[in-house]
């Protein structure tokens, strides 16, 4: 009897911690961590949580179609959510030659011209991260939309014609190397180990921003920045153009000026922009244009879904042994 008792007990503790870790998951998806649990003294210390979070991409996006099928909206297409997993997949291979540059001139830098020592266990070291990895995002994500050279990299996040959460993780794999220098400033105060959590801490959050089925969040549209936001963001109408480039936080485009609200009176239109081949004005008038959905048949995208599914697999394999 006391076997038994202990077996369940064993039994109940697993599940308890299984549930436990999925609840943190979660909660990371949203910027919702405890600091005590997130503290780090060292960079090799920090988990890679994006790793981490793909089975959570791939739940939400599987809510989020139910969701917008359910609302009578055109859920994920086929097409479209492959193509940004298969971004995503490259970007993450990516990583594997300029994460550890990025890491080791960071790293570099805050050992050898740190202005203070903050402390890896405090509170006050932890929000301060966290303010700043988002004040750098913002600049960062600016330049990428104001400097020709790195638009070239970043148009890709926005080459879809949808918005769900299939988009935000498509992204360029050379966004890392256009990128990580405009944090490199951080380095100068903030130690490495915040650093490498943080920022990924900010992409998982802007995850799930990417989407329709969320409409308004209500007074935190004023601090965070939300999918309403973001939308505008993404949108190729003119009022959308070159606003609403925070990450975490929205208070850096009210400050900065870049900030649009959303609108009910003129229809997003999401991707890039391209000039119309033609100088017929009717043509002109009109300024919508069809999407670019082949149709396929029914036996062509079950064999898309059985192949791609294995290559998944291989990614899946491939990142938890060298990533």
């Amino acid at each position: 009897m006391a076997d038994f008792s202990f077996a369940n007990a064993t039994e109940e503790n697993g599940i308890s911690e299984l549930v436990s870790d999925h609840l943190k998951g979660l909660g990371r998806m949203f910027y919702l961590h405890s600091p005590k649990e997130t503290m780090f003294e060292r960079k090799e210390d920090v988990p890679n949580f994006f790793r981490q979070s793909w089975p959570y991409f791939f739940l939400f996006m599987i809510l989020e179609h139910i969701v917008l099928r359910l609302k009578g909206m055109p859920g994920i297409r086929l097409n479209d959510g492959i193509t940004s997993i298969s971004h995503g997949i490259l970007q993450e291979c990516g990583r594997l030659v300029w994460r550890g540059a990025e890491s080791f001139v960071y790293t570099w830098i805050y050992a050898n011209f740190r202005l203070v020592d903050l402390p890896w266990d405090s509170a006050v070291t932890w929000y301060a991260a966290a303010l700043g990895v988002d004040f750098c995002y913002y600049w960062m994500h600016r330049a990428c939309h104001e400097v020709h050279i790195l638009w070239a990299q970043h148009q890709v996040h926005h080459t879809s014609e949808d918005f769900n959460m299939g988009v935000g993780i498509r992204q360029s794999m050379l966004q890392g190397w256009c990128g990580f220098a405009f944090y490199l400033p951080l380095a100068l105060v903030i130690p490495p180990a915040q650093f490498v959590m943080h920022h990924q801490f900010s992409y998982l959050y802007m995850f799930w921003i990417h989407t329709e089925a969320i409409k308004s969040l209500g007074p935190l549209e004023y601090i965070l920045n939300t999918p309403s936001h973001h939308r505008v963001h993404h949108g190729s109408n003119k009022y959308c153009l070159d606003v609403n480039y925070g990450g975490v936080l929205i208070i850096w485009d009210r400050l900065f000026g870049t900030f649009r609200p959303e609108t009910d009176k003129v229809e997003i239109v999401y991707g890039l922009i391209y000039n119309q081949p033609s100088f017929n004005p009717l043509y002109l008038q009109v300024e919508n244009r069809d999407k670019y959905d082949v149709q396929l048949p029914a036996w062509c995208n079950c064999y898309l879904v059985a192949h791609y599914t294995i290559v998944l697999y291989g990614f899946f394999e491939l990142a938890s042994r060298y990533m």
